[in-house]
């Protein structure tokens, strides 16, 4: 199966393969014992990149937020942005810090994570959400060169949402 064919399945299956992935996550970003699923979201977008000069000073592109439209059962239900947030259109809305990660799929692939949540606002169905796995990521890394300090790329990706709560 092609990437391009694989990308647009995920696209139109949201959550494909999460059952699986669940149950074979790396021990970095798996769920402890006292977490339970709370939420399961699929997101659909870019993450951004800034060319900027590295630690040799050349210029390299940066990371510098992700941009992506969360669904559930093909509505749109929220949005992912810089932070990280995840904001609900219920009104809940959470930041997270990452805690845990393991490689994608393959190099094109961002890295699966596992983040504890720093920040809560609002009530809604984020309020008591406590840790979010990032899994079945497609897509996303940017490796070509810049040259242009300052200049902005988006690189489309795709990732499955977990949001887990204290049992």
């Amino acid at each position: 199966m092609t990437r391009t064919l694989a990308f647009a399945l995920l696209l139109s299956s949201p959550l494909a393969g999460a059952a699986m992935a669940e149950s074979v996550l790396p021990h970095a970003i798996a769920a402890l014992p006292d977490e339970t699923i709370a939420l399961k979201l699929h997101a659909v977008g870019l993450q951004l990149y800034e060319c900027k000069p590295g630690a040799d000073g050349k210029l390299v592109w940066t990371f510098t937020a992700p941009q992506a439209t969360l669904t559930a059962d093909g509505k749109v239900v929220g949005h992912h942005g810089a932070g990280p947030s995840w904001e609900l259109d219920d009104g809940s809305a959470i930041t997270g810090k990452a805690v845990g990660n393991a490689p994608g799929a393959n190099a094109n692939d961002i890295p699966w994570l596992k983040l504890e949540v720093a920040d809560h606002k609002g009530s809604g169905q984020l309020s008591d959400v406590t840790a979010v796995q990032r899994i079945n990521t497609i897509g996303g890394i940017l490796k070509d060169s810049c040259d242009r300090q300052g200049a902005g790329r988006g690189m489309p990706y795709a990732a499955d949402y977990v949001f887990l709560k204290k049992s």
